[in-house]
């Protein structure tokens, strides 16, 4: 008899972990299934839309870099150019990206973007310079109205990343959103593409 009651005890036992198990199963699964919803309609958020993609380039590898990106996503291409052009010595530049960050100085600029209010993405290039944009950029978003739009930051350096850029970005454009940025090394450029494409599809900007 207390065999009997003792195997009719542990077949109960055994139904209720099954039942527990499937339950936590289907739990998992509800909740994996709602993290990937909410992915899809973050990437699918960025699909459709008006792109721009600009740069600033002083040696050229922003330029590289903007020119991969194109590639992948498509988009209309802008290129800042000052109306001062900067010197081709390094230590030269050096100096006055330095002198025009403690002055904030802003450079002006040869052109503007026509229709700005078309887009809603725009991919932002440039050399880190002294931890953050070059002074170029800041005439770039002082000149332009970004509220409501996507900020995407990319940038080429030798060492120090993105800096400080991005937060600077955020404190000119305090109304849009600013999405992670990609930072390349210069010497690295030619060889990016691997990055680039992942990068892209981390932020939901490719397949």
């Amino acid at each position: 008899m207390e065999k009997r009651i003792f195997t009719v005890t542990m077949m109960i036992a055994a139904l209720m972990c099954v039942s527990v198990s499937a339950k936590s199963k289907s739990t998992v699964n509800e909740r994996g299934a709602a993290k990937m919803e909410k992915s899809d309609e973050s990437k699918a958020g960025l699909k459709g839309k008006k792109i721009l993609i600009t740069y600033f380039s002083h040696t050229g590898n922003t330029r590289e870099i903007a020119n991969q990106i194109h590639k992948k996503i498509g988009g209309d291409m802008f290129e800042l150019k000052t109306v001062q052009t900067y010197s081709s010595e390094y230590d030269t530049v050096v100096k006055q990206a330095r002198k025009e960050l403690d002055s904030g100085y802003k450079p002006q600029l040869k052109s503007k973007v026509k229709d700005m209010e078309l887009y809603d993405v725009i991919l932002v290039g440039y050399p880190n310079w002294w931890g953050t944009m070059p002074m170029a950029y800041v005439t770039f978003f002082t000149n332009h109205n970004f509220a409501g739009k996507t900020i995407i930051p990319f940038c080429t350096h030798e060492g120090s990343g993105m800096g400080r850029s991005v937060s600077d970005i955020m404190k000119l454009c305090p109304e849009s959103k600013v999405l992670d940025g990609l930072a390349i090394r210069g010497s690295s450029v030619k060889s990016a593409q691997s990055d680039v494409s992942g990068w892209l599809r981390k932020i939901g900007m490719s397949d």
